[in-house]
């Protein structure tokens, strides 16, 4: 997660959230430094973004601009919006009270354990016998 302004487009930070990301692992030998594919709203619809993701051996998936969307991509988008729902449930990150930025990322990494938390809960209690 990285925070920025409200004033500041989201696609300027875009390409170093995925620089920042951490080796995939799970498979044996040599961990993934990149991801395979990229999944983005029209709002990231720019050449030099592709552009970039590409020479990062990573395949955008962007709907162009005044087009109705990729076939099946609702499917998928559902997980990204699903999240912003479940963090947007904490009425203090839906807006953003506190002026000091370790604050608010704070509360935000908190969000995130909780959600977690009770994901995690829910699952082994209905998978116990």
């Amino acid at each position: 997660m990285l925070t920025s302004g409200a004033n500041v487009p989201d696609i300027s930070r875009a390409l170093e959230l995925l620089d920042g990301f951490p080796p995939i692992a799970g498979r044996p030998g040599r961990p993934r430094r990149r991801f395979a594919t990229l999944l983005a709203d029209k709002g990231y619809s720019s050449e030099g973004f592709r552009h970039a993701c590409r020479e990062r051996g990573t395949e955008p998936i962007i709907p162009k601009p005044k087009t109705t969307g990729i076939k099946g991509l609702g499917k998928l988008r559902y997980v990204v919006e699903q999240t912003f729902a479940l963090l947007h449930q904490f009425r203090r990150l839906a807006v953003r009270w506190e002026r000091r930025l370790d604050i608010h990322d704070g509360f935000v990494s908190l969000a995130c354990i909780l959600i977690c938390w009770r994901r995690l809960i829910n699952w082994t209690t209905q998978r116990s016998c």
